[in-house]
């Protein structure tokens, strides 16, 4: 499959040897336990081990994660988990771990988990690549690009060439661009992480995390982890995550393309500022991120006067639910600061851009951008 275009290898991929009379993609596979006789050395065993339905996933994630290569991936049962099973497997005490200081807004909360267990952790921002300046020593470095919610871009290929060189494993979170944006195992990355409760799924209604590396040996860690503290996702989600990547490829270039026009309106209104969009050529980030993605992303960020504007827009929208999750079909848009975890201006909003008609979109985000306006 490594030949064929990303549609057709997000239809097909993960699906079982057709089988006569059965269905093309098997149905969930509800089970604590599998028969069992003399030496446990079959596939499934315990529930919390092993279920065919993680298989099917697992298998369709690592032909999206790296085509034609053998991947290993691990599900969980949220993005976090699958960020935990990485860190938390690889750190020990004294260990120096570097992370993102603009990263996801729950990262803090593991680098006090980390520092509790005498783990040593260094944060610099994403742009600029300025985590290089931190690499000396560390055993593991976190990078997070596109950054959430600022949409900085550093660059891969060079951390993880600057990190190798000292000896140092390179996770990505690749939540924002999915494997369809941008591929860290290509890019050299020895973990590929993300959410899937976001644009991998795509429909707001599965939590989901996944762990791909190419290398066995560090993919055995993470797939311990999950043994150890059980945070298995169940085969109702994996199944309808599993069926959810067919559309994976239109739901992206659509989300793509929209997120595009609206940044491009959006970088012509006076009253917004501090637009950050990857795709748009005059993005900070763009050369860099022209290098390394094949799609930008669907999330729009931009910020308006204050707090009081920001709230009184995301009222007046009408195709756009103010939630706190990215990457679906239908567009969602909050004020960043009122979680209190992301320094971002009070006005700050972060917009995840769905699959709707564009102009419909275009035209609402306009609507409410004058009607929070006429509020002042």
């Amino acid at each position: 499959m490594s030949t064929m275009g990303d549609g057709t290898r997000a239809v097909r991929a993960g699906l079982p040897e057709p089988e006569q009379y059965e269905p093309t993609l098997p149905g969930p596979v509800f089970a604590a336990h599998f028969h069992l006789s003399g030496e446990p050395t079959g596939p499934y065993t315990y529930g919390r081990e092993t279920n065919p339905t993680w298989t099917h996933l697992e298998r369709a994630i690592g032909e999206l994660e790296a085509p034609g290569e053998s991947v290993e991936t691990t599900v969980f049962a949220s993005g976090m988990a699958a960020v935990s099973a990485v860190l938390l497997s690889q750190a020990r005490s004294g260990d120096v771990i570097v992370l993102p200081d603009d990263g996801y807004q729950a990262l803090p909360l593991v680098r006090a988990q980390l520092e509790a267990y005498g783990v040593e952790v260094r944060t610099a921002p994403t742009g600029g690549d300025a985590q290089l300046a931190a690499l000396e020593g560390a055993k593991l470095l976190w990078i997070e690009t596109p950054s959430n919610p600022g949409l900085d871009v550093c660059d891969v290929r060079r951390l993880v060439e600057a990190a190798h060189a000292g000896g140092t494993l390179v996770a990505v979170d690749n939540t924002l661009a999915t494997p369809l944006g941008q591929r860290p195992l290509e890019l050299g990355a020895d973990f590929s992480v993300a959410s899937d409760t976001k644009g991998m799924t795509g429909h707001g209604d599965i939590l989901l995390g996944h762990v791909a590396c190419l290398d066995p040996e560090p993919a055995a860690d993470v797939r311990r982890w999950r043994k150890v503290v059980g945070a298995i996702p169940g085969p109702m989600e994996a199944w309808l995550a599993h069926r959810s990547l067919a559309t994976l490829e239109l739901r992206i270039e659509r989300q793509c393309a929209n997120a595009l026009a609206l940044a491009e309106v959006l970088a012509e209104h006076r009253e917004v500022t501090g637009l950050r969009y990857p795709g748009l050529p005059t993005d900070p980030s763009h050369p860099t991120a022209a290098r390394q993605m094949r799609r930008f992303g669907s999330v729009v960020s931009f910020v308006l006067a204050d707090r009081e504007t920001a709230e009184r827009f995301l009222l007046a929208l009408r195709l756009a639910e103010d939630a706190t999750s990215f990457g679906g079909v239908r567009s969602t848009a909050e004020r960043r600061g009122r979680w209190g975890g992301d320094s971002v201006p009070e006005g700050f909003i972060r917009f995840s851009v769905g699959a709707e008609n564009p102009a419909d979109l275009v035209a609402d985000v306009e609507r409410a951008l004058a009607e929070s306006l006429a509020g002042r």
